[in-house]
Order: C-alpha cells, then structure tokens, then sequence
C-alpha cells in the first residue's frame, strides 16, 4: 500500500474535524465547487475496524472503553462536580462521535431559542427557530430522518420526514395506557436509522447492535465524508490541528498547524477556515492559539471561551412487571414525550422521557447462550443469512461473528423496563473548559481541563422529571427497583455553548452567522455554539447550522 500523503494542499476553506458539523460543512462547500482540505485528529476506520467493533459490541464482556480506544486516549483534568469522561464518550475518527451515536434527532423547541424573552433566563439566540427551520428539514433529508408528524407538543413542520416512523414496540403499548390515564401523550422517537432504503443504504434489520450497525442503516457522518470526497473535498485523517495562525493585523487567519504520524508539522492555508471539533477541542484549540495580539486565545476578546459549557442532565427510573413485556434485541426506543418541554413558568424547565425499548443483557446460567450467526438473525427476525449486510459498502463477513456471542434476552417474570428523562441545564460561566497546563498531550500541548458542575434549575428540573416518571411507572402497576439521579452522575455525551452565538462582541464568540467576532475569515460549526442547550439531542441542531454556515460562506467566497 503506498503511503498516505498528508501535506497540505491548495484550498478556498480548510476544516477543522470530521463529525457531523464538519462533513456537513465540508459536502455542502465541495458540491458548490470550491476546494475544501478537512483535517481531523482520527483514524479513517477500515471495514476490518467496524467487523471486530460489531463482534466486541454483541460479546458478554462487552468493554465501552475498548470499543473504539485501541490507540492511547486523550488526557484531560476533571475539576467539577460532574466528571467528564471524555474518553468514554468521544470517538476519536473520521467521522467523530456519531460513529457510536444512537441516532436519535429531535428537534429543538421555539422556546429554546428564546430562553431570556419567554422566562427571564440565560439569554436569547441571535436566531430563532424560523431561521433554522428550513435548514432542519435539509439536515433531515440528507441524514434519512424517520419519524412522523404524531408529537401534539414538538415544534412546528413544513413537510413530513423523509421516512416513515418505526411503529411502537409492545412495551411502548404498555406505557401508553399508563400514560393516558395520567393525560400524557405519548409519540414517536425520530431517528436517524432507515426504516427503508433510503440514500443507497439499507433499511434497519433489527440486530439491536446500533452503536457499531452493521447494515449502514444508522446514519453517522462518514456518509458526508464520502460524499464531500466525491464532490472533490479532500480528508486528511491523522492530522491534530495543534494550533491556528492569524497576520500581522490579528483579524485574519492565515493558516491551521497540523501535525502528521511522521512526526512533521505542516501549515495548512485557505481563504477561509471553519473550526468543527466539538464542544471541548473547539475551545481549546481557540485557547491554545494564543498570540500577541490574542493573548487569552484566539477570537477570546469577550472572555466566553470555553465558558458557559452546558450538557443534557439525565435520570431514569427502573422497574419489573409480572406480566410480558415482549422486549426483543431492538437495541433503541422507538416512542417519546415532550408533554413537559414547553413550560409556563421558568423552573421546573424542559425535559423529554424516552420508555425503554431494549431487552436486558443475561450473563450466565442456561440463558447465556453461544449462538451461531443464523440464530442471531432468528432473534433478529430475518429468515435467512443471505440478506445480512448486503448494502453497497458494508461486506462483513458473517463467520467472524457467530461464535462466543452472547444474545440480550429478556428474562422474566419478573420483566425489565424502565423510563429515561433528560433535560436542560442553563447556561452558567463558571461552567467552563481551560487549559490544565501541568498536563500534556503527546505533542507537548496543555490538555483540556472541564469544570462542571449542576445549577439548582437543573436540579429541580429533573427532580420534577423523577416524579412524572415514578407516576407512570405506579400507574403502570410495576415495582420500582431503582433509579438513577443526579448525585455522583457523570457528564452526558453533549458538550455545548463553549464558544456561543451572539451579537454583542463583549459576550459571545461568533455572530449569527457562527463566524467569530474577532476574526473575519473564521467560523464555528458545532455545539459549542448553543447559547442554550434545551433539552432535546444537539446533533440535528448541530447539521442544521452547519448547512447554514456554509450557505453563509459560499456567499462570501
């Protein structure tokens, strides 16, 4: 194999990372006709990587932290109350976290745009819904969103999702009784994941393996990446962007330093150059690009960034049913409520409930079972082995993953089920990623150190959040056997508002465009662009305003 050549090339807009935001940026760029370099710190996976994940995935001793991390992980410092665990939640490759997402794609609510209007609270956006509308229905069809227009509490539509909706599960009937006796109403989860053909991949088959599906039918955003190379953009995977130079002037940005596995160091420049690193390595490669001229990092004259770092607080409560619950290995939920999103007071403030919809893993004694290939695809529901992995693309071999495997079942009576809620922490200053300078990376380069902790809004929010759920679940007759609160929780995979949308420069990082303040050739294409976090998964939200960047800057090329 000849070696992969990672020096820098001639480009109209060089970006920063793989992701969502990144490739999505970049497609959207290169389909217009201009020359995008994208660089991103992450290996370009090999169908030989995804074929040993999908068998890790299905084994008994499953190991989170072994899934994706083979190579030696990050460091970082976590100083706040809630821990970060960022190397448990990030996938460092082309194509970032969504590569183990569970693909679900709500959108966010009006009311989230206009937090300090409606309550008094935080601050508005710069943009509102309407602005982003547009863009939510173009981000939908190019990820294959299913869904249907069910959600009597979701934000209005303009035109029905690309795919119909997975029907609801046997266990989401359960609920529903017990919801609509307590008057909540209940609908569908849109996601992500084909529920038919749809953009040339496959249509989901049920594995219940969707952190590492095998089909293709869960979206994850190596398919923009795909798509930006054809359109002639070219992925520079390897490459850790270490630092950004500005001129003489301080407000145009010359070049991104990168490094490569040679050990080299090269100078990408552009015209323009869009930073997409997610809600931690945006900040602080901003921080690390200090200068004369910036000497508290680049684009950092208002001081917020890294500040005002937000995530989805969450809790859930567990419980058994005597009767069947009929749980297969269908690996998502399929059915939600936002009842409680909107709300007419300030706090308690907005929270969603998704109802478990996955059978409980057993290890051990005559349920663990050692099956072949066509007995998971009998619990799959498949008839036969020929249809397993046929989409262009994906050319598993079915006879590396038959043997060793243990199969999630649902064990009963008495059954498993349980209720999740996550919800929306406000934004707050001391809530921040810095510098932790007495640590370093392999390339001599302080780390990222997060400092989170809960407001009391959040605390109450989904204190509230625990009622409502222990309501249904005593409605629904099941015994509760525990839950799962805020005390000693973790940080959720959603990092945002770290460089936030704004239109006083002396607050905010970037404009309504998510170009900087400070820097006229310099964008942001992420979460940590959120002024507010809501409550609702970011990575809709995240595609949305980064088709709507690069609208912004192919008008200005």
């Amino acid at each position: 194999m000849s070696e992969i050549d990672r020096r820098p090339s001639d480009a109209d807009v060089c970006v920063v990372g793989s992701g969502p935001a990144g490739a999505f940026t970049a497609y959207s760029l290169a389909r217009k006709g201009h020359d995008v370099v994208d660089v991103d710190a992450g290996k370009r996976l090999s169908l030989e990587d995804h074929r040993r994940r999908l068998e890790q995935w299905l084994r008994p001793d499953f190991d989170r932290m072994e899934f994706w991390h083979e190579e030696p992980r990050d460091r970082y410092s976590s100083t706040g109350d809630i821990y970060a665990r960022l190397n448990e939640t990030r996938v460092k490759a082309v194509g970032g976290t969504s590569l183990h997402w569970d693909a679900n794609t709500p959108r966010l609510h009006q009311k989230d745009f206009e937090m300090d209007t409606r309550y008094g609270l935080a601050s508005d956006w710069p943009i509102d819904y309407s602005d982003l509308r547009p863009y939510y229905a173009r981000a939908e069809r190019e990820m294959g969103v299913s869904g249907a227009d069910d959600n009597p509490f979701g934000p209005p539509r303009e035109e029905p999702y690309p795919q119909a909706a997975f029907p609801p599960s046997y266990s989401d009937a359960l609920f529903a009784e017990a919801c609509e006796e307590l008057g909540i109403a209940m609908s569908s989860q849109p996601k992500a994941i084909n529920s038919e053909p749809y953009d040339e991949r496959a249509e989901c088959r049920g594995y219940g393996v969707c952190n590492a599906c095998p089909t293709g039918a869960r979206y994850s955003a190596d398919v923009h990446v795909r798509k930006a190379e054809t359109e002639g953009a070219r992925i520079i995977d390897r490459a850790p962007a270490l630092s950004i130079e500005h001129d003489r002037t301080g407000e145009h940005v010359d070049a991104v330093v990168y490094a490569t596995p040679d050990g080299e160091r090269h100078r990408q420049t552009a015209d323009e150059f869009v930073i997409a690193c997610g809600g931690i390595e945006t900040p602080r490669l901003l921080l690390l690009s200090e200068s004369k001229e910036h000497p508290d990092g680049l684009a950092n004259s208002s001081g917020a960034v890294g500040r005002y770092l937000m995530d989805h607080p969450n809790v859930s409560v567990s419980a058994e049913l005597d009767e069947p619950t009929r749980q297969n290995n269908i690996g998502w939920v399929s059915s939600r409520s936002d009842q409680f999103y909107d709300h007419d007071e300030p706090t308690p403030g907005s929270f969603h409930l998704t109802f478990g919809n996955t059978a409980k893993r057993v290890r051990g004694g005559a349920q663990s079972k050692k099956p072949t290939m066509s007995r998971l695809l009998e619990v799959a529901g498949n008839p036969t082995a020929d249809t397993l992995f046929e989409t262009a693309g994906d050319p598993f071999n079915e006879t590396r993953l038959g043997d060793e495997l243990a199969l999630p079942t649902t064990a009963g009576p008495p059954y498993p089920i349980s209720i999740r809620g996550a919800g929306e922490m406000l934004p707050r200053a001391d809530n921040r990623v810095t510098l932790d300078r007495s640590k370093t990376d392999s390339y001599g380069q302080p780390v990222p150190s997060i400092d989170l902790s809960e407001g009391t809004h959040a605390k109450r929010t989904m204190e509230y959040c625990l009622d409502v759920q222990r309501s249904i679940m005593d409605e629904l007759g099941a015994a509760i056997t525990g839950e799962s609160t805020l005390d000693d929780r973790s940080m959720s995979t959603h990092h945002m508002g770290t460089t936030r949308m704004g239109t006083d420069p002396s607050t905010s990082v970037v404009n309504a465009e998510c170009r900087t303040h400070d820097l006229r050739n310099l964008w942001v294409a992420s979460s940590s662009v959120f002024t507010t976090g809501g409550a609702n998964n970011p990575t809709l939200t995240i595609a949305a305003l980064a088709l709507k960047t690069a609208d912004h800057i192919d008008a200005k090329l």
